[in-house]
């Protein structure tokens, strides 16, 4: 779900009930704005708040951990690639066509993460990995040291994959679209019961509109949260292409 699209949604219908809620004010007699009924709204609406910040919390838990899980996968398989790297450099001349297709891989994957390098979607097959899976398979160890070297590279490149697959397998949203929309619901709500109560002028608009503008920002950047690899609040793609670097010495 787009997070400008679910941004504005959220301010229309947060500031919409706020106008609303003046214009209730003027149209309701004034019997049925009375102290008692006053209290008897500001108690329920303080309910309903309590359910939002709730609803809130986990929201922003819940975008914040995957975004925290993404960023670690990320850093995680900039380090193995490096050590691959490292391992086939101490193995030996013989895997050098090994090391350039582990570059090559490294050139693949970075614009298949981030959109802005070239791709839309995080693929979690990259052509060059069975070619560098085969390449360590046919290395032929001609000591201990080697035979070391080819087990724990063969290893590396295998939670590589794994670690890829569960990125791309990271990348459905995480935020749940009923939690999302029950919390626009009763922000609208709530921004109803302010305005129904307060006297219509421009100093109460445009206060319903600073705040609406804040919740709905709020909404928005936790949306962003949830889209680590484009967007506002992204995941620096710094370690991949520092790596590519450190590959290219």
């Amino acid at each position: 779900m787009d997070a400008h699209f679910v941004g504005i949604i959220a301010f229309a219908s947060i500031f919409g009930a706020s106008l609303l809620g003046m214009r209730l004010h003027n149209a309701v007699p004034n019997q049925h704005l009375n102290p008692e009924t006053k209290e008897v709204v500001r108690l329920g609406m303080g309910l309903i708040a309590t359910m939002t910040a709730l609803l809130l919390g986990l929201l922003v838990a819940t975008a914040k951990g995957s975004y925290d899980a993404q960023r670690n996968e990320v850093i995680l398989i900039a380090g193995r690639v490096a050590f691959l790297e490292r391992a086939l450099a101490v193995y030996g001349p013989e895997a050098g066509p090994s090391r350039e297709l582990l570059r090559r891989s490294v050139e693949s994957a970075i614009p298949r993460m981030w959109p802005e390098y070239g791709s839309q979607a995080l693929d979690p097959v990259i052509p060059e990995g069975k070619d560098l899976y085969s390449a360590l398979v046919n290395l032929s160890p001609q000591d201990d040291v080697q035979r070391t070297l080819k087990t724990r590279a063969l290893e590396t490149l295998i939670e590589l994959s794994k670690t890829r697959m569960l990125l791309a397998a990271r990348e459905e949203p995480s935020v749940v679209t009923p939690l999302l929309v029950a919390v626009i619901v009763w922000l609208s709500l709530i921004f109803l019961s302010f305005s129904l109560f307060a006297p219509s002028n421009k100093i109460i608009v445009i206060t319903m509109l600073v705040v609406a503008l804040s919740v709905s920002t709020a909404i928005f950047l936790i949306m962003e949260l949830d889209r680590p690899f484009d967007g506002l609040i992204q995941i620096s793609s710094a370690p991949m292409r520092d790596l590519l670097d450190y590959l290219g010495r």
